[in-house]
């Protein structure tokens, strides 16, 4: 146990030098992973700049005590993607495709016989494992193309709508799904009208200028898949940033 404790608390130890040594080094030369080098980390000569280096050095303080914890989420995020990842890399393309059309095909064949779809429904239940299948694919797609910008900004995102849009979708015609969906997406809904567009001013006009029914669900959904993409993209390569793997 006390190793294991030990050893946390120097991972610990490692994350932070990193985190500041990058802090470092986007205003002065040779910062990060400099120690052990034959120059040594750069310092300045003068006592006007190891005055104004040392004031730097103590202004990150604060920063990394609030990045951090964005760290450790992203490792934690990075972790569960790759495992996702790596399962699709097994796969492959058309593989993920199959896997998709054949859970979709199966729930939709279920949601054909049960009685609480409304009119439209099973067709609504296509639709969504269509959307399913093409973002998977997406993501799938932008993932092997490789590149930070373009798995941030384009495999994220699809992944996320994989995730949220069908099950949305599918509510808007299910009784069933719609009694569990729908109350809790309008409840996050108003959540983030108190808490994210009330301190910029704008509750009260999303308020007045959308209702929240019907396709309003699916919009408002796609709204969120999109830039909570972004961010867990970002949080992965924050943890990249500071604890980098092969």
């Amino acid at each position: 146990m006390s190793t294991g404790t030990n050893g946390v608390v120097r991972g610990i130890q490692i994350d932070l030098r990193r985190l500041h040594e990058t802090w470092m080094e986007i205003a002065y030369p040779r910062q990060r992973d400099a120690s052990d080098t034959v120059l040594g980390t750069w310092q300045p000569d003068s006592q006007s700049g190891m005055a104004l280096y040392r004031l730097w050095s103590a202004l990150g303080v604060p920063i990394i005590a609030f990045v951090y914890p964005l760290v450790l989420l992203g490792a934690f995020v990075r972790f569960q993607t790759r495992r996702i990842s790596g399962t699709a890399a097994r796969l492959g393309l058309l593989g993920v495709v199959v896997l998709s059309l054949i859970v979709w095909g199966g729930l939709a064949a279920v949601a054909r016989f049960q009685l609480d779809l409304l009119a439209g429904g099973f067709l609504a239940i296509v639709i969504a494992g269509g959307v399913a299948t093409v973002s998977a694919a997406l993501a799938v797609g932008a993932r092997r193309v490789g590149g930070r910008g373009t798995t941030i900004l384009f495999a994220y995102p699809f992944a996320m709508t994989a995730l949220f849009l069908p099950p949305v979708v599918a509510a808007l015609f299910s009784k069933t799904l719609a009694a569990i969906v729908l109350p809790n997406s309008t409840a996050l809904a108003q959540w983030l009208l108190d808490n994210a567009l009330a301190p910029l001013g704008l509750a009260e006009l999303f308020s007045e200028t959308f209702d929240l029914e019907g396709a309003a669900y699916v919009v408002m959904w796609l709204a969120i898949s999109v830039p909570l993409g972004w961010v867990l993209g970002t949080l992965v390569t924050l943890a990249d940033l500071v604890r980098p793997t092969e």
